[in-house]
């Protein structure tokens, strides 16, 4: 048996190893595409404006010198070394570096946050001594929790580093095609090059956004190839150039070269660290797409193959340039410059395509960051299309899709240079990375319990290179650096006066949400007629009766048999598993058939339709009534103590030894379940009455249920065949009187106008309109 053991052990080791491998070769087309392109665009912005090339060779080697430091202190020793590990149970990004403080240090910004939900798997996996061994952890760690303003300044900053990266999700596309597109100018005359560089590059451009709707997965497999051939070419042409012009360029590495740049350069110098600053661009997408990968194939595919093909293609260039100062052409500094004019259109068009997939990476990111914004309640609802049943996370938003698209193009005509778009460009990349430097150094705090001076250490040192970078691109402000400056800042409005909004909003339903008394007083029958059928009453509150119930109540003339208090929301972690999905609990007495069900999801999480998403909130609630009913001795004595007690249950797939649904189209189906089984079964219609959809509940013949849960569960499966309705809140937000003037913009015009254009919070359901009834209500916050 241990020999057994032991074969199969290593057989999953080499199984793990080869699968390590194929991520690593297909993280080169998702992570690395932005960053293996580059050298298109790092020497021609660097050489642009600010220093020129001279025959002292001080100006390139310099540049060489930055590029190769730059290169490896911030991708190779700061993301891979140290940031990848701080993943959010195996997701990475902004948010998943605020998620892990929000569980750490309990600043969450999520209102319906429960303590049950500290219970989930992925929530304590790595909670375990939550707190800070150290004394000055621990201050900071009750500092943050008792102060409201540094838990806003905290998601603030997350949010302006998310805004950045939207910014770059719309610069990138634009600098990337435009300088692929670029290498045509030493192709034709100056005259003709004006009129064909812009209208290729919109068209490329037109044609990317147009394909987003078939999904990454119809051409993923491409992806990989086109930049593996793209690294093999820029490396090998590198080498060539190296070997050929000056095979001594590898001294210019030494950061002496770096002291004489800037000593001869000095003011101008320090300008150009801007385009120097575009060698890294892409880098922080090593630990955002970390999720569809691991960390280890990610260090695997750019320590072996990504640096040393960019620190190659960067001496090759620099190795042409040294040996050529008075070249008749504008384009003197360029990447197409330096490659043999015999393969110029055929890396031409390998540029174009390493291009397109580096501009498809980045979109990708796009879509997935906003949909953990709106997950966490700080973006308005917008349509998420999932467009691989087998990948997770590949996602299409068609509204942020065109409105990325028309910005695109608007930033590509208005500039029609890569100088201003790399100005743009890299102040989005840096104003993200001093964001993920700042959030790290309170994650070696409070979530690793390392030393302050750690933390002090780490801001200090890359920060300080981050910063003159930093620096370097706000000189450009002018010439093209405002752009994600006002992109971040329109983006930033919208999601904190969603954000306000949504708050306000769930005060207002705590502060407002009827007592459990009320419902005792109306009896069993809730004072009106109740009819067959199952209504889900959609909420965001967790515990209490939502205001807008009595306001049903006193309108309506009957209600369903089964009423379900539905709350869908969001946690401060990347997925819930299926087996922690719902909590259940009974509203009242067992026989008011008033359920409240929660249902959790992880802001990574694909949410189901509605077919499957019904089964498994109904089967949720039959498990819930019969494990239940086998706790002996069971009594609820005073119902309105037990308002808040819930049960953890999975869906369907994940108990498979607890009840299970079927239903079937005709009643003349008698299939015998397996023999530890049994079936619960609604009585047939009447002959006369027309058929209608079968449900039964499959029961584990042990432990016995009592009759009580029997017939709630009989009730149950009645209401389910009768059909589901969803009863919807239609809430009109209205600041109150004596609000301030800004709160009544805010509220009154900014939130309401973004609700109005927004997906209504129960679109994830795919709610019918056929059963759907909506009652308006308004909200005076």
């Amino acid at each position: 048996m241990d020999l057994e053991t032991g074969v199969y052990q290593n057989y999953v080791k080499k199984e793990s190893w080869r699968t390590v491998l194929t991520l690593a070769y297909q993280s080169l087309g998702v992570v690395y595409g932005d960053l293996s392109i580059s050298p298109l665009y790092v020497y021609k912005n660097t050489f642009e404006e600010d220093i020129r090339h001279s025959e002292t060779n001080e100006e390139i080697f310099g540049v060489l010198s930055f590029v190769f430091w730059t290169l490896t202190l911030v991708p190779l020793l700061k993301y891979v070394f140290i940031v990848l590990r701080a993943d959010d149970n195996g997701e990475g990004g902004t948010f998943a570096l605020y998620s892990l403080l929000c569980r750490h240090a309990r600043v969450n910004s999520l209102p319906n946050c429960q303590l049950a939900d500290e219970e989930l798997i992925e929530y304590k996996k790595d909670s375990i001594g939550l707190t800070p061994k150290s004394g000055f952890g621990s201050s900071l760690k009750s500092t943050l929790e008792k102060h409201r303003v540094l838990q806003r300044f905290l998601l603030v900053l997350a949010l302006i580093g998310t805004c950045m990266v939207i910014g770059d999700g719309i610069l990138t596309p634009a600098i990337s095609v435009f300088s692929a597109v670029s290498g045509l100018e030493l192709s034709m005359s100056k005259e003709h090059h004006k009129y064909v560089e812009v209208p290729v590059a919109c068209i490329i451009l037109i044609g990317l956004f147009a394909l987003q709707h078939y999904g990454t997965h119809r051409v993923g497999y491409l992806f990989a190839p086109v930049v593996l051939l793209w690294l093999l070419c820029i490396s090998a042409i590198g080498l060539y150039n190296i070997i050929h012009w000056n095979p001594h360029v590898y001294q210019a590495l030494s950061p002496y070269y770096m002291y004489t740049f800037f000593r001869k350069t000095q003011r101008g110098g320090w300008m150009s660290l801007g385009g120097i600053l575009l060698c890294i661009t892409g880098s922080e997408a090593m630990f955002a797409d970390l999720g569809h990968f691991s960390q280890l194939s990610i260090k695997i595919a750019f320590t072996s193959l990504v640096y040393p093909s960019l620190i190659l293609a960067y001496m090759g260039q620099a190795a042409y340039l040294s040996r050529h100062h008075n070249i008749e052409n504008d384009y003197q500094v360029g990447f197409y410059v330096s490659v043999p004019e015999k393969l110029r259109w055929p890396v031409l068009v390998i540029a174009i395509l390493a291009a397109v997939v580096g501009s498809q990476a980045i979109i990708t990111g796009t879509f997935s960051i906003i949909k953990q914004c709106s997950s966490l309640g700080c973006f308005p609802k917008v349509k998420i299309v999932h467009t691989s049943s087998k990948i997770h996370g590949q996602i299409y938003i068609p509204e942020i899709n065109w409105l990325l698209m028309v910005l695109c193009l608007a930033v590509t005509i208005g500039f029609r240079d890569t100088r201003r778009m790399g100005n743009a460009s890299g102040l989005a990349v840096i104003t993200v990375m001093l964001v993920t430097t700042c959030l790290m150094s309170l994650v070696i705090v409070l979530c690793w319990q390392k030393s302050v001076f750690l933390a002090i250490a780490f801001v200090f040192f890359f920060g300080t290179i981050e910063a003159l970078y930093f620096t370097a691109s706000l000189t450009k402000f002018l010439e093209g650096a405002w752009v994600p400056i006002a992109l971040a800042f329109v983006f930033l409005i919208i999601m904190c006066v969603w954000h306000y909004g949504t708050l306000k909003k769930y005060e207002f339903d705590v502060q407002n949400k009827v007592s459990i008394n009320w419902l005792l007083s109306l009896g069993p029958s809730l004072g009106i007629v109740r009819v067959r059928g199952i209504g889900l009453i959609h909420t965001d509150l967790v515990s209490g009766i939502p205001a807008i119930f009595s306001h049903f109540v006193t309108n309506l003339p009957a209600f369903h048999q089964v009423l379900v208090f539905l709350c869908i929301k969001s946690v401060p972690v990347p997925h819930v598993k299926p087996e922690e999905r719902f909590l259940v609990g009974h509203i009242g007495p067992r026989e008011y058939r008033l359920y409240r069900c929660i249902v959790r999801y992880g802001y990574r999480d694909v949410h189901k339709d509605d077919m499957e998403f019904e089964k498994d909130l109904v089967c949720s609630i039959a498990e819930f009534i019969r494990s239940g009913s086998t706790s002996p001795g069971h009594v609820n004595e005073d119902p309105s103590k037990d308002e808040d007690k819930m049960t953890v249950v999975g869906t369907c797939s994940s108990h498979t030894e607890g009840i299970q649904m079927s239903d079937d189209d005709a009643y003349n189906i008698d299939t015998a379940g397996p023999s530890e089984l049994k079936e619960i079964r609604s009585p047939p219609p009447p002959p006369v009455m027309k058929p209608r959809k079968r449900v039964r509940f499959i029961v584990p013949k042990s432990p016995e249920i009592n009759s009580g849960a029997r017939e709630e569960l009989q009730e149950l499966m009645e209401a389910r065949e009768a059909g589901i309705a969803y009863i919807l809140g239609h809430s009109y937000v209205k600041a109150k009187q004596g609000s301030s003037l800004i709160k009544k913009l805010v509220v009154n015009y900014g939130y309401e106008f973004l609700r109005r254009n927004s997906r209504p919070s129960t679109y994830a359901l795919s709610v019918p309109h056929a059963s759907t009834l909506e009652v308006g209500m308004i909200y005076h916050v």
